[in-house]
């Protein structure tokens, strides 16, 4: 297992558990966390999965491929330096992320 610490807008966090290979979209859908929309399921064609990186975890993650980077241009709420797409972040095992939602994702 992995663990996911959601942070809203507001500041309330909520820590969910992750399977190993699942993204953190996936994750948050699943679990019914507020923020995370996913309109296209993963399928990295909406940009409504947004999120901030905690920074002390964002240089662990695999780099940012080309077309997530040019989706980041179409959020709702303007990317920053540790935007990223959570349908492009896979768990690993014993994992521990911590990410910020957006105020809106539309």
């Amino acid at each position: 297992m992995a663990t996911i610490n959601f942070t809203d807008f507001e500041g309330q966090t909520r820590t969910v558990d992750a399977a190993a290979g699942d993204s953190v979209m996936e994750t948050a859908v699943r679990n019914g966390v507020a923020g995370i929309v996913g309109e296209c399921g993963g399928s990295l064609s909406c940009a409504t999965c947004h999120v901030f990186v905690a920074p002390e975890d964002f240089e662990s993650l695999d780099p940012m491929g080309e077309m997530e980077d040019e989706m980041l241009y179409g959020t709702a709420v303007d990317r920053e330096e540790n935007s990223r797409l959570s349908c492009q972040i896979k768990m690993c095992e014993g994992q521990t992320l911590n990410v910020a939602t957006p105020e809106t994702q539309v």
